[in-house]
């Protein structure tokens, strides 16, 4: 078996991978499609998805990856043991929409707790990876690799990343009642994560389901950076879930779950 290091840096080479052929297919022109639950997909979506699979195949961990697991084909591993969680386009209603907020997104799940992340914003050059037992998180750009880690919230008050294309401002308000907020920025995908895991912002709330490769790599990379990213009943979010479905989350930089 590789070693955990091995694993991380095999995971962000293939998100890169993966990004460059996104980019390739935007270039060339966005055609959206829908799938059985009427959620959009890409040709980027899949080819994204091509390449990661073919990556982690050497591995010999199984893979759970979006567009699979729509067409049926995908393992189920249950929640012992690992296994990768793949959304090789989060963020597709954005990365249609012509906005750079969309993310190719690797993680790799422990006895349902996320062990490494890797998630590539291709859109802007960025590259965010993790090891989570070894509380390591770093940021690529332009060749140059730099640690991150989450940031203690200001005193004028959080900075909130909502989804933008998932907003429910009332249930978000709920879950930052008795908070101090400065203010409520609009942003897609998983691009959320990395920005709070870099500093940039302090609570990245979502009261609507998700699904499992939505969170496993940005979770990874918060929890790393020195954040937490917890369920809505207070618990740290797990994995292995029926349907690999997430019931809502909240992620919060230093000290702001206490």
């Amino acid at each position: 078996m590789r070693r955990i290091e091995e694993l991380l840096e095999l995971a962000a080479r293939l998100a890169l991978r993966a990004g460059e052929a996104i980019m390739g297919l935007r270039a060339a022109g966005v055609t959206v499609a829908r799938k059985g639950d009427q959620s959009p997909v890409t040709a980027a979506d899949l080819a994204a998805e091509a390449i990661i699979a073919e990556g982690l195949e050497a591995t010999g961990i199984p893979v759970v990856a979006e567009e699979a697991v729509a067409e049926g084909r995908a393992p189920q591993p249950g929640a012992a043991g690992r296994f990768w969680l793949v959304d090789p386009l989060d963020g597709t209603k954005e990365f249609a929409a012509g906005l750079p907020e969309f993310a190719v997104c690797i993680g790799l799940i422990e006895d349902g707790r996320p062990l490494l992340g890797a998630l590539a914003l291709p859109a802007t050059g960025e590259l965010f990876a993790a090891l989570v037992p070894a509380r390591l998180a770093w940021k690529e750009q332009a060749g140059a690799r730099r640690t991150i880690a989450v940031r203690t919230a200001p005193t004028e008050g959080l900075t909130v990343l909502d989804s933008r294309s998932h907003s429910r401002p009332e249930a978000v308000s709920a879950l930052l009642a008795g908070r101090r907020i400065a203010r409520i920025l609009p942003m897609g995908s998983a691009m959320k994560f990395a920005r709070l895991a870099e500093g940039e912002a302090d609570a990245v709330p979502r009261p609507g389901p998700t699904m499992e490769w939505d969170t496993a790599a940005g979770q990874a990379i918060v929890e790393a950076a020195g954040g937490v990213v917890l369920d809505l009943s207070g618990s740290p979010l797990a994995y292995g879930k029926p349907g690999w479905r997430n019931a809502g989350f909240i992620a919060w930089g230093a000290g702001g779950a206490a």
